[in-house]
């Protein structure tokens, strides 16, 4: 997964060091969004010229998918967004409506590629062990793959199956992670929505979001890695990221919006 951002023991080049940025208060829901195809762009244009990890804990929101804005229950899906306290929002890349909140992590990895579409759908693979492997590493049996019924249906999702319920009654795995990639000319976006903490509203709002929409889904495959593993949090998550990146180099949120200030 790595050789990506690292060459790879056999080649005599050093390692190349990714630079590791944590983002400070949410710019806003689409702001968000917003800021991480200009940072897209700042790497195309070489303005960002090592590989990048932007990492944040984002406001409660619903990225819808293209096709969720041309269903007839669209405006009553944004709707539900908000009576639950979520912003909608409609991401660029991606498939259908996806939610997460304070309690998940957003990790928009950017990187400049002379040939951006070679490896496109490895990256979806490789990142998803990779975040699979984060989980293992904390407690959490994670895997890659789709699983009956999941909200955004994607074949890299990263899920954990759950213990037993009360008196033994057995539960489905629990969609985790979710990602999407844009591609541009010399470069690429990988991002990735993780829901670690809280999953109860998670479920609620995609339970009356799917319903508006008329797409049928199984409201028990929405979930946080705290179903199966109470106690984790997002920064025991994060630390394990991070690890998994090595080598890292630390780059100050205010130094990376300087360089490059969102629109």
């Amino acid at each position: 997964m790595l050789e990506m951002v690292q060459p790879s023991a056999r080649h005599a080049a050093p390692p190349v060091v990714l630079q590791w940025t944590r983002q400070g208060p949410s710019l806003g829901p689409a702001e968000d969004l917003d800021y991480g195809i200009t940072l897209l762009r700042a790497t195309q244009n070489g303005v960002i010229t090592s590989p990048m990890v932007r990492l944040y804990r984002p406001a409660p929101t619903v990225a819808f998918g293209q096709r969720d804005t041309r269903l007839p229950g669209f405006a009553r899906a944004q709707q539900a967004c908000r009576a639950h306290g979520f912003a909608p929002v409609v991401r660029r890349a991606g498939g259908r409506a996806a939610a997460y909140h304070e309690g998940s992590v957003v990790v928009d990895h950017l990187q400049r590629d002379q040939d951006a579409m070679q490896g496109f759908q490895d990256r979806f693979a490789g990142f998803g062990e990779m975040f699979a492997r984060v989980f293992r590493n904390a407690g959490v049996p994670a895997a890659v793959g789709e699983i009956p019924g999941e909200y955004c249906p994607g074949e890299y999702s990263v899920h954990t199956p759950l213990p037993p319920g009360p008196g033994g009654a057995e539960r489905g795995p629990v969609k985790l992670a979710g990602t999407a990639q844009r591609v541009v000319k010399g470069a690429w976006l990988f991002s990735s929505s993780v829901v670690v903490e809280d999953p109860a509203p998670i479920r609620a709002v995609l339970v009356d979001v799917y319903e508006a929409l008329g797409l049928d889904w199984d409201p028990a495959t929405a979930g946080a890695a705290t179903d199966a593993v109470p106690g984790l949090d997002v920064e025991t998550f994060a630390a394990g990221l991070r690890a998994a990146y090595q080598p890292v180099e630390d780059r100050p949120w205010a130094d990376l919006l300087r360089t490059v200030p969102p629109r």
